[in-house]
């Protein structure tokens, strides 16, 4: 007996238990891992897994649209924001998080809701009553098909790379040392200098080294550019890198005094300090690969690695064309879409619209209508792109920004807009909110 369904216990699904139990409606929560079933990707049968990167991204909510959208969700009660500060590890301006602890608090506070029953589960099916679908970039295929027969299109799908992590005692740091770039941060980072000759014949080796082989049905599947995987970009020319995560620009090299030639930077990933992923390192070199090339590395000649990079397919629906302003699925009103699935790319924004679709599912189970929020607001403006301002036909997962903002009217400073835009916002969300 329960108000609500959903499906899906990441994120999304985590973060919209979490806002309909606390509205005081029953929530029962499917999720497959623990269930005998699991991902290529997931390592546990925790709740809210991080199976990438452990960032959630900028915390600086009057510069960034992602520190903002972080702003926003703690002023709504946010379980993933509450769990993320709670479970914080050093990153500069950034919130990141011991991924292991951050988990396993999810879950602990989850379980113990008396409101939400979590059932170790694998749903194949579209059920009949009020369901959030939140499974995520590795919906199932007897989900997917179910959904498929729904929404009488295809679903659209793109790879999603995982960056390995290094056991920090096995980092050599008579070589490598700490530092932000830019100084901005302290030492939150650990940086490896490469040379003009250490840098090609890396770029060299990436290009060169064996690689994941495809299956038949994930041969035509296109990369989202955020997460594209680093021998990806070494094949586009062998300068790409230097221009993306192996930049070297604002990292003064303690043994030379100078900005290095090109740069691997290591970010904590634990709260103990104990494992740091290496940044923007998302591959899909076979292991072995993995551990000949990145020892090569200047510092991580010794290194010993927690985890490998790894490569799955990410699934997702055409949102644009699909959903109405609440999430619902036009074809079947009773189901709403959140997360991934639906084609917001990045944790923070997986969550954002978990959080969404338990508020405007808890308002329909009151009977209320629930406005949506201001577009002016990095809550609204990505609903807003997600629900029907992006391109149906074109429609590629989105990090939140500024761009899906209505932009500011008049001339103004470049230096000045971040700011005008994320005060315009807190404005419109008070608004919103009746404060």
């Amino acid at each position: 007996m329960h108000d609500i369904h959903i499906i899906g216990g990441g994120l999304a699904g985590s973060e919209a238990a979490w806002q309909l139990a606390e509205a005081g409606f029953t929530v029962k929560l499917s999720e497959m891992r623990g269930g005998g079933d699991t991902t290529p990707a997931h390592h546990t049968d925790g709740l809210a897994e991080l199976v990438c990167s452990n960032s959630f991204r900028s915390d600086d909510a009057d510069n960034n649209a992602v520190g903002l959208l972080h702003a926003e969700m703690r002023a709504l009660g946010s379980l993933i924001l509450d769990e993320g500060d709670r479970h914080r590890v050093p990153a500069g301006s950034a919130l990141a998080v011991d991924r292991d602890g951050f988990s396993a608090g999810v879950t602990a506070r989850l379980s113990a809701h008396p409101n939400v029953t979590i059932v170790r589960e694998r749903v194949d099916a579209l059920p009949e009553g009020p369901t959030i679908v939140a499974t995520g970039p590795l919906t199932g295929p007897g989900l997917a098909a179910s959904i498929g027969a729904a929404t009488g299109s295809d679903a659209l799908a793109f790879f999603d790379a995982i960056a390995p992590i290094v056991h920090v005692d096995s980092i050599d740091m008579g070589v490598a040392w700490r530092q932000a770039r830019w100084g901005k941060g302290g030492d939150d980072y650990i940086n490896c200098a490469l040379d003009k000759d250490q840098y090609h014949a890396f770029v060299q080796g990436l290009v060169d080294g064996e690689k994941t082989e495809f299956r038949d049905w994930e041969k035509d599947t296109p990369y989202f550019e955020g997460c594209m995987p680093i021998e990806v970009m070494a094949e586009r020319g062998p300068e790409t890198l230097r221009f993306g995560p192996m930049k070297g620009v604002g990292l003064d090299d303690p043994r030379t005094g100078r900005w290095p030639y090109a740069a691997v930077q290591l970010r904590q990933d634990n709260a103990s300090g104990t494992l740091w992923n290496i940044v923007g390192f998302q591959t899909k070199l076979k292991h072995a690969e993995q551990v000949r090339l990145f020892r090569t590395i200047p510092g991580l000649e010794n290194a010993e690695f927690a985890r490998l990079g790894g490569l799955h397919r990410n699934t997702f629906i055409r949102s644009p064309e699909l959903l109405d302003l609440t999430l619902r699925l036009k074809s079947r009103p009773n189901i709403r879409f959140a997360g991934q699935i639906t084609g917001c790319e990045g944790y923070v924004e997986s969550a954002a619209i978990g959080l969404l679709a338990g508020r405007f599912a808890a308002a329909e189970l009151r009977g209320d209508a629930m406005t949506p929020p201001p577009v002016e607001t990095a809550l609204g403006a990505l609903l807003h792109h997600i629900t029907g301002a992006a391109a149906a036909d074109t429609y590629q997962p989105m990090n939140v920004n500024f761009g899906l903002m209505p932009p500011i009217p008049g001339r103004t400073k470049k230096a000045d807009r971040k700011k005008m835009y994320t005060d315009r916002a807190r404005v419109a969300l008070a608004g919103w909110l009746g404060k």
